[in-house]
């Protein structure tokens, strides 16, 4: 899925997405990121949901964000509880997607001025 996005007013945008990678600006990304409008946080610890642990979304939380987006991989999947409640305890919202959903929903909201943070499975 190629994304195109023009003349943003942030620092950081997503333009494609695949089973392996993501395009960041004019970057591939092969491991798992954190990525705000004006923020991207490389090698991210967790690679997959199963490996997701609540104190993994600190670096996500500490950008201050009112909306989390959590990409899941290629394919949708929740992860526990307790990672979930890691957002809600503190009156942010968390979505769980697939990355190409995510990085669709990630350009919308940063393009309208949200205080966006997603955190990308690979």
């Amino acid at each position: 899925m190629q994304l195109t996005l023009e003349n943003p007013d942030f620092r950081y945008f997503l333009r494609g997405v695949d089973a392996t990678g993501v395009l960041v600006n004019d970057r591939r990304l092969d491991r798992s990121f954190i990525l705000a409008p004006n923020a991207l946080i490389e090698d991210w610890r967790p690679r997959a949901v199963a490996d997701l642990q609540p104190e993994d979304l600190a670096p996500l939380l500490a950008l201050n964000p009112t909306v989390v987006l959590l990409g899941s991989g290629a394919t949708l999947v929740f992860p526990s509880p307790a990672v979930l409640a890691a957002c809600l305890t503190q009156g942010i919202g968390i979505e769980v997607m697939d990355n190409a959903a995510a990085a669709r929903t990630f350009n919308v909201l940063a393009t309208e001025a949200r205080r966006v943070v997603a955190g990308f499975l690979l």
